[in-house]
This record gives structure tokens, C-alpha cells and sequence, in this order.
């Protein structure tokens, strides 16, 4: 591959990864959050059970996650400085925002989360996990927001060799942005019930102690991944209507065309699963003990189903890193060979995909655990997690 196939890899793979991470934080946060509030209003043992169960693991997939959100903004300096000479005036503002926002608001609200417990007063406590929440969905909004400049530069001109922002309530309300974004809402909330669903299903299958508790989160994740599924795939159709003019046509990576599909056909397959055979039958599937595997198969869809479509979103500009503004080509920065982005490649393909393994191993050893002995919310003499009586 020449240098520029090389760069696009690199970001490919590397952006494939961070997804994975993301995708799932937008889908547990507000799950955490509203078992929170329940808690907070309810103060039963169960709820407070399980914010702190999937709140452990809403925090080790976003410690891990912001991670591989730096090698992401590394790739922008490093490999892409035509664009950010061409557009970072008007492509570097919502850039600048989602920093701003996920390394500092989230952040912080996360850490007053993270140790509040036991020092805030209850319903402060339970306004930082909103906060988070909100500020989690600020970021990845924010973000689309400079995606969707990429795919339709709105609100920009180009003077003297540049692009600069002219309408920036056009950049907010690009068409591109309407409808993509609700759309990868949707794509978190479903992966986020499916994580739900299919580790309940795991532990239940295992004939864990904790039935009620694990019935619950299957039932919460099955509803979970109902509302998300259903976003998912209306607003999914709807973005069709804002796709420029041969994107997906002739002489386009035939990539984009099979990504394209395969997630349109398992996303509609899935959607019929979960739409008209697991929500109506939420009130006896923690109690089917067959369908418990195929629960637990179907956990990882989702997330193959996420970076389909933005292999989709993304291959389908080849070869315009703007829409017909700025080439890939032109965008990548001068000097690059072939070898410096091989060995940044495996680098950055290396370390993202421990942190992936590693995430993965972690969230499995707090699953297999169960809701005892967590660290999240314990207080210093504490030997047990919370009783689960009812």
C-alpha cells in the first residue's frame, strides 16, 4: 500500500477501536444514572446494588476509553495537518468544544461521582451521574458535528487558501449532523442493553444467587435495547435523505457498499429480534434458560453493527476528506513514508488493542464477581457489597 492507503488504515483501525469504548459509555450512562435515581428515591438495597455493579463497569470502559481518544487526536497533528491547515479554523472549533467537554466537565463530574459517595448529599450525588451523562452526550454531539462537516461543509467558505466559518448556527444544523446523530444515540442505548442482557443472561444461565438482581438488568436491557434499536434504525433511514449525491455510487470503495449492507441487513434482522420476540416475551426470559446462549451470542452485534456503519459513514467520501473540497490526498501531512506510517500503525493498533483486551478482561472479571465486593462506592472498612435483600 502506498503511504496514503497506509494513513487511511491507521485511522481505520484506530478509530474502530476508540468506537468501541464510546459506543459503549453513551449506552451505560444514563442506565447508571437512572438506576441512581431510583436508588435515591427508593433507597432499596437492589438499586443501590446495581449503580454501583454497572457503574463499575461505566467506569472502567470510560478510564480505558479516554485513552484511546488521545491517540485519536494525536492522528490529527501528526497525519492529517493539510486539513487542519486547510479547515482547522472551522473543523478544530467542535474539536476544541468535545476536549473541553470530555476531559474537563465529564471528567469532573465523574470524579465527584466516583468519590462522592458517602460526602455528597444524596440528590447532589445524583445530579453529577446526570451531569456526566449530559456531558457524555455533549461530547459525542460535538464530535458529530465535525464529522458532519467533513461529510457536507455547511457554514464555511474558502478565502485565500483556507476555510473559514461564516454561519456557525449552519455548522449546529447540518444535515448532514440532524439525523446521524440521533442515530448513533440510538446505536449506544442498543449496545449498552445488549451488555445488559447478555452478561444478566450469562450469570442466570450460571444459576447465580443473585436471580432478582440479574432479572432486573435483563429486563431493564431488553427495554434499553428496544428504545435503541428502534432509534437506531428510523433515524438510520431517515439520514439517507441528507447523503450527497453519489456517495455510495459507481467508481465509489466498494468497501462503503458492503459496510453499508451488512449493517442494514443484520440491523434489521436484530431490530425484528429484539422488537417482536424479546420485549414481548421480558416478563419470562430471565426464566428460558435456552435462550440464555443466544442472548450471550448476540451480545457482540452490536458493536460489529457500530463500526459497519461507520465504515459506511466514512469510506463512502473516498476519496474527499471534505466533500468536494479537500482530497485525502491533500490532506495527509507532507514528508510521511510509507515506513513512518507502518511503524505508527502498529504502534497505535498495538496499544489500542491491549486496552480493548484489557477492557474486556476487566468488565468480565466484575461480571463473573457479581455484586459483591465491588470497589466503586465501598467505604474503607467495608468487607462486602450491599446486602441484596428486598
Amino acid at each position: 500500500m502506498d503511504v496514503v492507503d497506509l494513513a487511511r488504515t491507521q485511522f481505520a483501525v484506530t478509530g474502530s477501536l476508540h468506537f468501541l469504548f464510546v459506543v459503549l459509555t453513551l449506552g451505560l450512562a444514563p442506565l447508571v444514572a437512572i438506576m441512581h435515581t431510583r436508588w435515591a428515591r427508593s433507597g432499596r438495597p437492589v438499586h443501590e446494588a446495581m449503580t454501583r455493579f454497572w457503574g463499575q463497569v461505566y467506569v472502567i470502559n470510560y478510564a480505558l476509553g479516554i485513552v484511546t481518544g488521545l491517540v485519536m487526536e494525536f492522528q490529527f497533528g501528526l497525519t492529517w495537518s493539510g486539513l487542519t491547515q486547510y479547515a482547522g479554523d472551522v473543523f478544530g472549533a467542535p474539536l476544541a468544544m468535545e476536549t473541553l467537554v470530555a476531559f474537563f466537565l465529564e471528567s469532573t463530574f465523574l470524579g465527584l461521582w466516583i468519590f462522592g459517595w458517602g460526602r455528597l448529599p444524596r440528590w447532589a450525588h445524583v445530579a453529577c451521574i446526570w451531569a456526566v451523562t449530559l456531558t457524555a452526550y455533549a461530547s459525542a454531539f460535538f464530535i458529530m458535528v465535525a464529522n458532519s462537516f467533513l461529510q457536507n461543509p455547511a457554514g464555511a467558505v474558502v478565502g485565500g487558501g483556507r476555510m473559514h466559518l461564516t454561519d456557525f448556527g449552519a455548522l449546529l444544523t447540518n444535515k448532514a449532523l440532524v439525523f446521524s446523530f440521533p442515530h448513533v444515540i440510538g446505536a449506544g442505548l442498543f449496545t449498552g442493553g445488549m451488555v445488559l442482557v447478555g452478561a444478566s443472561a450469562w450469570r442466570l444461565r450460571r444459576r447465580t444467587p443473585e436471580v432478582e438482581f440479574f432479572t432486573r438488568s435483563l429486563r431493564t436491557g431488553v427495554v434499553t435495547a428496544a428504545v435503541g434499536i428502534f432509534l437506531a434504525m428510523g433515524f438510520g433511514y431517515a439520514q439517507f435523505g441528507g447523503v450527497a449525491e453519489g456517495k455510495f455510487g459507481s467508481g465509489r470503495d466498494p468497501l462503503a457498499a458492503v459496510g453499508l449492507g451488512f449493517m442494514i441487513e443484520i440491523g434489521q434482522l436484530l431490530g425484528l429480534v429484539v422488537l417482536l420476540v424479546m420485549l414481548p416475551m421480558i416478563s419470562v426470559l430471565p426464566r428460558l434458560r435456552w435462550t440464555h446462549p443466544i442472548l450471550i451470542a448476540m451480545t457482540p452485534l452490536p458493536f460489529v453493527l457500530s463500526i459497519l456503519g461507520w465504515m459506511a459513514r466514512e469510506i463512502g467520501r473516498q476519496p474527499w476528506m471534505i466533500w468536494e473540497r479537500l482530497t485525502v490526498a491533500d490532506a495527509l501531512s507532507p514528508g510521511l513514508t510509507s515506513g513512518m506510517v507502518t511503524g505508527s500503525l502498529i504502534g497505535f493498533a498495538a496499544v489500542l488493542g491491549l486496552l480493548a483486551v484489557v477492557d474486556y478482561v476487566l468488565i468480565a472479571r466484575v461480571i463473573r464477581r457479581g455484586p459483591y465486593g465491588l470497589d466503586l462506592g465501598a467505604t474503607a472498612d467495608e468487607t462486602r457489597a450491599p446486602a441484596l435483600s428486598y
